[in-house]
């Protein structure tokens, strides 16, 4: 019997008539908007940078490595006894210290990325309302304005999934239309003469390197992995029923994403030189930006415009339900030590929380940090906690000895590869 078949006690005829519901469509949507925000906003310009060749291996690694990186990563989420945030999960697995010490590295990942779509959340919507002319100066100079912006998002994101649904639901399905046909729309565009030559092989490898962690953003959806198995989990009586939905989404979800996203990526190169990707890298805009800058017709201003929009507020939505879950798994882990789970005030715990968060952003964003860089410098992070901390733990869990394979060691090459990845950026 092989791993996948040791993890889940259903048998083929028991899968089939577990039926798919709108509200398992409802996660697949949530974790395609999660991915779209970085495949559609960052990816492309580090392309065009880089070159086809360089994109194109990088892709071939990081795509299957993410597949099945977070496939793992969730096998080892179900298959505690109770279902919690992650801090805890790695807590019952193996004690208190590490559960501390490694919830730490998994609250900078989210961190990294709330930080990445609270930057693009406010700083984009600013400056379209500006080139608009709804607003006579850029709001995001303003304190008010990611004050009150952060605080309606937060709030649409503290309602639980089901009004994130319906919020994101619709965002995502216009997402998921206009990079389709955007990727259609550039192919007149397509000029093969943006393919440089094959670069000499110790550039290239150095490269490969360098766009991992781009490839790696462009569809992993990291953040619902967590927040969709404690759903399942309260939703589904039969533990088994609820890793076999939650394992359904992520492949369904993740199979649409690859199409999605080499199509549209790909259509991007062969219509974007490498002058104009230098050129957004330098202003510092996203490949929509470019998109709309360089090639013509209104019809493309308009839906990159609509694009940017959909995607950075759902990817914000997406991530804010486990950074949240984060926030206070850690909370709850350091008040533990002093005092008993049931003294602690869980309603005022659920008021401070999203206050600390909201104002936190308000002041991230007021700082202006490189969107681009600071992606590449949250790379070490993912590594960490999507491939180095699940191989631990199968190696190191009695319990999880049964999805050890040659797979486990592909992850553990490609977050090795992650963690040392930004590095690089210094022989460049």
């Amino acid at each position: 019997m092989t791993n996948s078949e040791n993890s889940l006690v259903l048998n083929t005829d028991q899968k089939q008539k577990i039926p798919f519901t709108l509200y398992d469509a409802g996660w697949v949507v949530l974790c395609i908007g999660m991915a779209i925000g970085a495949g559609t906003i960052v990816m492309p310009i580090q392309g065009g940078i880089k070159g086809l060749w360089v994109f194109t291996a990088a892709l071939a690694i990081a795509y299957p490595a993410t597949f099945l990186l977070q496939k793992l990563y969730l096998r080892t989420l179900s298959e505690t006894e109770e279902c919690d945030s992650y801090t805890s999960v790695i807590t019952q697995y193996l004690g208190n210290n590490w559960g501390m010490i490694l919830g730490v590295i998994y609250f900078l990942m989210l961190v990294h990325s709330t930080f990445i779509y609270s930057i693009a959340v406010v700083f984009d919507s600013a400056s379209y309302i500006h080139t608009f002319g709804l607003s006579e100066i850029t709001l995001s100079s303003t304190w008010w304005y990611p004050l009150v912006l952060f605080t309606v998002l937060v709030f649409i994101s503290s309602k639980g999934e089901k009004l994130l649904f319906k919020v994101s639901g619709p965002m995502v399905i216009v997402n998921v239309v206009i990079i389709l046909a955007l990727a259609l729309v550039m192919i007149p565009h397509w000029n093969f003469d943006n393919i440089k030559a094959f670069p000499p092989v110790g550039e290239y490898l150095r490269d490969v390197l360098l766009t991992l962690p781009f490839a790696f953003f462009s569809i992993a959806f990291v953040a619902m992995l967590n927040p969709m198995n404690i759903a399942y989990r309260k939703q589904e009586e039969d533990k088994q029923v609820a890793i076999y939905k939650t394992l359904r989404a992520h492949r369904i979800a993740f199979l649409i994403l690859a199409g999605l996203l080499l199509f549209f990526s790909f259509s991007f190169t062969f219509s974007i030189s490498y002058e104009q990707a230098v050129s957004a890298f330098e202003q510092n805009i996203s490949a929509l930006a470019i998109a709309a800058q360089v090639i013509p017709g209104s019809v493309i201003k308009v839906m990159t415009v609509a694009l940017n929009i959909c995607t950075v507020l759902t990817a914000f939505l997406g991530v804010y339900l486990s950074f949240s879950e984060s926030v206070k798994g850690l909370v709850m882990n350091i008040l533990t030590r002093f005092m008993k789970e049931d003294k602690i005030n869980q309603t005022l715990l659920n008021i401070l929380i999203p206050v600390v968060i909201i104002l936190a952003l308000t002041v991230w964003v007021s700082s202006g940090f490189s969107l681009i860089v600071f992606v590449q410098l949250g790379s070490p992070l993912y590594g960490i906690v999507m491939c180095l901390i699940p191989v631990l733990l199968v190696f190191n869990v009695k319990k999880l000895h049964k999805f050890k394979s040659f797979q486990v060691y592909f992850i553990l090459l490609f977050g090795i590869l992650l963690v040392v990845s930004p590095f690089l950026k210094y022989i460049e």
